[in-house]
């Protein structure tokens, strides 16, 4: 397909930008549009994937045909298969009447299936078999019906990965996989988010008759710079905040006010789950990637470990007077000297959210361990210091707390995730693929952290 022939499909169904990976896409579209192969759609949500599958249904021999767009994550499982296949009368609680399915009624069209990574494991199969051989049986019959309908699937999840985990069945996703067509997330799109802001900005004020929009060059320069984990659909929510709230300035929008209604964004891409952490390879709405967060937690829950370990330790030294402390002390040297104990250090995550993190920008001291002293005879006391004063059983409680340390002498963050990445890289042979999946971050992040701490991958 010609420039030319891409550029008419843009404006026929409203899509702006030129970005290199968002003609390819369409010209997929456009090429399979004219066979009935199933085409797979993967991209972030709010990416646009419900547009590509217009493209395929209205440049098709279909195109006369009914199209309909299902969302299965929104249908409860115990109706979907009535939905999709159709029901007889009293085949179930609430089945007064038969009812046709979408394949039935969509006989000769496409069926646009958006979100099939949710799909039930059982309506997999019947769809499995529609696929197959264009068959189909409502439920309570035992009929098989015969349907001509193209489908078009979509997801914003990793169906290998669910099919890793048996959420999804193997066979359909090779099935659905004919064509796959890959929608890039807004981010990776560069000058189109200026243009899409535009857009945006100017329709909203036609639609509310305000003047429009003006962005200064360095504003500009921070829109295309965010990473709108959201895609279009923040895109188009931040323009229409941004009309309203500054329509009455006369002069352009500069970076600085822009900034206001920017989320941060590692806010932006990890809603607040406090100290959750979620397993390799899990995905959620929009997302396949976990953040430095998500790592930086693994690191400082084994330093909770070693917390629990101590006070232990401690407890079993001062319950025991055959224990010889100076000996547990030596023996236990690396595990005393790895504890962080400033309080002062530790400054509250996020306002009122009842957790706690290191402070950015104050070293981390170490707990204070009494040194044996000759005073105590064979078994001197061994005491860590809670800086609030407490007695032994008041050591600090890791459940909502969590410690870092920057001594040269002590295990640092930094060494610790360089560590990690290097297990990671060495199970996997390198591949950072499946090495950044196993950590739980995403690739971008992997290759960043493999510059920065100079990780040879050999």
């Amino acid at each position: 397909m010609n420039n030319q022939e891409i550029q008419s499909v843009k404006q026929r169904f409203g899509i702006i930008g030129s970005a290199p990976a968002l003609n390819y896409a369409i010209n997929v579209a456009m090429q399979v549009a004219a066979t009935d192969l199933t085409v797979l759609i993967t991209g972030e949500s709010g990416s646009g994937k419900e547009s590509f599958s217009k493209i395929i249904h209205s440049l098709s021999a279909r195109k006369h045909g009914q199209f309909i767009a299902i969302n299965c994550g929104a249908i409860p499982e115990g109706t979907i298969d009535s939905e999709l296949f159709g029901h007889e009368k009293g085949s179930f609680t609430g089945a007064v009447d038969s009812r046709k399915g979408y394949f039935e009624t969509t006989n000769g069209g496409t069926i646009f299936l958006d979100e099939i990574g949710e799909m039930p494991l059982g309506t997999q199969a019947r769809l499995l078999r529609v696929l197959e051989n264009g068959e189909f049986i409502r439920v309570g019959s035992s009929k098989t019906q015969k349907t001509d309908v193209r489908v078009v699937a979509a997801t914003n999840v990793n169906l290998i990965d669910a099919v890793e985990k048996g959420k999804f069945r193997e066979d359909l996703y090779y099935r659905l996989n004919t064509v796959p067509i890959f929608v890039p997330p807004l981010r990776e799109r560069g000058a189109d988010i200026e243009l899409l802001f535009r857009k945006f900005t100017t329709d909203f004020a036609e639609r509310y008759r305000i003047k429009p929009l003006q962005l200064t060059d360095d504003a500009k320069q921070t829109l295309v710079a965010f990473p709108f984990p959201g895609n279009i659909r923040q895109l188009k929510n931040i323009a229409e905040q941004v009309s309203i709230l500054e329509s009455e300035q006369n002069k352009p929008i500069d970076s600085m006010t822009l900034s206001k209604y920017l989320p941060q964004p590692q806010q932006a891409q990890q809603p607040n789950r406090g100290l959750t952490l979620f397993p390799p390879g899990a995905t959620g709405n929009g997302a396949d990637n976990f953040s430095e967060r998500e790592l930086l937690y693994k690191v400082l829950f084994d330093m909770r470990r070693d917390v629990n370990e101590l006070k232990k330790l401690v407890r079993d030294v001062l319950g025991n007077d055959q224990v010889d402390g100076r000996q547990v002390l030596n023996n236990h040297k690396d595990l005393f000297d790895s504890i962080p104990t400033d309080a002062d250090a530790y400054a509250p995550a996020e306002p009122s959210s009842g957790r706690y993190l290191p402070s950015a920008s104050t070293p981390v001291p170490r707990n204070t361990v009494s040194p044996p002293s000759e005073t105590y005879g064979s078994h001197p006391p061994v005491q860590i210091y809670d800086e609030t004063d407490g007695d032994i059983n008041d050591l600090t409680e890791v459940e909502d707390v969590t410690h870092e340390t920057a001594d040269d002498d002590s295990l640092s963050l930094e060494r610790q995730e360089k560590e990690m990445i290097q297990k990671a890289l060495r199970r996997n042979n390198n591949k950072r693929k499946y090495a950044a999946q196993a950590l739980g971050i995403s690739e971008r992040t992997l290759y960043r952290k493999i510059k920065q701490y100079e990780i040879d991958e050999e």
